[in-house]
């Protein structure tokens, strides 16, 4: 587990390829932290996501080191290596099911966002990984009742599990900041400032040009 704490009882997953990670992360984290009393919240970094095979990523030294510097200074937020430790590929369901089996008899709340949610059906065994999670945590009510009770046709038992998280929304994404970098513009204020730093300092995300 990477140094995680086996103390914990209620831990929330957040897993990602985080590349990079920016606020949009972090607040979804610290709003589940405090509306469903967690331990703590473990960032799943996956080096090699199955859904982003054709996707050209950022290393995993990179990314990691950028999630390092981004939960340093919280108390509650930890990283957790079960991905980066083991083999590809790297399914949620696979990731959850290590990470309960090591904090046993810990509660495991998974996080993600509406479309998450919505795109849920067409993940790696989704039943399997329903069971897996003692609850789902979603970012911003973009997803409507009807849709969940659509969802509960397809994943009998989820709609018992999806909690709502009541935040800011903020259309923060990876893929902006890596544009934002590639092409000049201003990212600064899009992730925490040893991030931000970090980007520049290794020349990260930069669009090569063509002589």
């Amino acid at each position: 587990m990477g140094g995680v704490r086996t103390t914990h009882r209620r831990v929330g997953v957040l897993g990602g390829t985080f590349d990079p990670i920016h606020f949009g992360h972090l607040i979804l984290a610290e709003e589940a932290l405090f509306q469903f009393e967690l331990d703590c919240v473990l960032f799943l970094l996956t080096p090699f996501p199955p859904h982003k095979a054709e996707q050209t990523l950022t290393s995993p030294a990179h990314r990691l080191k950028m999630v390092e510097l981004a939960v340093q200074d919280h108390p509650s937020f930890e990283i957790s290596r079960v991905d980066l430790d083991r083999p590809p590929p790297h399914y949620a369901v696979d990731s959850v099911r290590i990470i309960r089996e090591s904090l046993c008899p810990a509660e495991v709340f998974y996080l993600m966002g509406g479309d998450s949610l919505r795109d849920l059906p067409k993940w790696h065994e989704p039943q399997k990984f329903l069971q897996e999670c003692d609850g789902l945590a979603v970012m911003h009510r973009s997803i409507e009742d009807e849709s969940v009770l659509d969802l509960e046709a397809q994943l009998p038992g989820i709609a018992g599990k999806v909690n709502f998280l009541t935040a800011p929304r903020f259309d923060i994404s990876s893929r902006e900041i890596r544009h934002r970098v590639a092409y000049g513009l201003p990212f600064r204020y899009f992730l925490p400032t040893p991030v931000y730093r970090y980007i520049l300092d290794n020349g990260l995300y930069r669009r090569v040009v063509e002589r």
